[in-house]
């Protein structure tokens, strides 16, 4: 696989930023090569985060899509009060929660197929992490509410702070750091169980 998409999953830095307002600032003109361009910066992040909180690669596409289109359409919405990755997650973290309240009856019944042909479209964790902890850990994930499910991947695949997670989920940080400290005790739990289960296969 390319390791460009991958490097792409990375938090964006502070010249990233930069550039994004001026991508950002272009696009409000109706620029289409400055919309496509941040489209490819951002797809495999977006596409990351939203299939942690749907459980669905198809789902995740659409999102992609759906946030895309709302940057198109609402560029000049953006106040610069933050930076446009936290935009645009907080985009993608409503419209996430949405296809899943869509889709919730679908994935029920066929949650079988969760993760199906997700691992050459999705980005690496770290290269550093084994393939089977990283299998572990999808698991534990997969145990979590969405929204549980959003913070820990904002906070350790993504980088950002409370504060920034707040702005993204739209919440008090309290209630981040609430929803982190049930995420952390539920993976407590399960990975143990899970870890069981796989060396006993």
């Amino acid at each position: 696989m390319n390791e460009e998409p991958r490097k792409r999953a990375q938090r964006s830095g502070p010249s990233d930023d930069a550039r994004d307002r001026a991508l950002l600032e272009r696009i409000r003109g109706g620029d289409r090569a400055a919309f496509r361009e941040l489209y490819v910066n951002y797809y495999y992040p977006l596409l990351r985060f939203i299939y942690r909180i749907t459980g669905q690669l198809e789902s995740a596409q659409e999102g992609v899509n759906d946030v895309m289109l709302v940057v198109w359409q609402s560029a000049a919405a953006f106040e610069g009060k933050s930076r446009v990755a936290t935009w645009m997650l907080g985009i993608a973290y409503r419209k996430a929660l949405k296809l899943r309240q869509q889709s919730k009856r679908w994935w029920e019944r066929f949650k079988g197929e969760e993760g199906r042909d997700c691992d050459e479209l999705l980005p690496a964790a770290d290269e550093h992490t084994s393939r089977d902890l990283q299998d572990l850990i999808e698991k534990g994930m997969r145990g979590l509410t969405a929204k549980q499910r959003a913070v820990v991947e904002l906070t350790y695949f993504y980088g950002y702070s409370y504060e920034e997670i707040a702005a993204i989920v739209d919440c008090p940080v309290n209630t981040v750091k609430t929803r982190m400290f049930h995420a952390r005790a539920r993976l407590k739990s399960l990975l143990p169980a899970l870890a069981k289960e796989d060396s006993a296969q």
